[in-house]
């Protein structure tokens, strides 16, 4: 059976670590988790993180894959911020990842990328 691919937004792994929501995602074999570079920034640069929680957040990434930033997201990107100059540049780059790379986001903030054209969403 083939795994479900998903990009997972900032939120979502907030939740995961704080509470274990959505921990089928995160820990089910039958889910392939995909996070941007945006996110592992976010993440990374909390004021006031603790050691033992960056470590807790550099082994939950690196469980999952990572998608860089290329000459696709980053021109994709540029395009969703002329079409929707309301569109935060942290979300702008992670629904660029999610169009290109042609994976459904998941997300608690769905109202951030509601009016995003071909963006598939589920709210976590």
């Amino acid at each position: 059976m083939a795994k479900v691919k998903l990009l997972i937004d900032t939120d979502i792994v907030i939740d995961y670590l704080n509470t274990g929501l959505l921990r089928t995602i995160f820990e089910d074999r039958g889910f392939e988790v995909y996070y941007s570079v945006v996110t592992k920034k976010e993440l990374l640069s909390k004021p006031g993180l603790k050691e033992t929680e960056r470590q807790a957040v550099l082994f939950t990434l690196r469980r999952h894959r990572i998608i860089p930033l290329d000459d696709r997201i980053t021109g994709t990107y540029s395009d969703l911020r002329r079409r929707y100059p309301s569109l935060e540049k942290e979300d702008a780059l992670i629904a660029a990842t999610a169009l290109v790379k042609k994976l459904p986001l998941v997300t608690r903030n769905v109202k951030h990328y509601k009016n995003i054209q071909g963006l598939i969403l589920f709210k976590g």
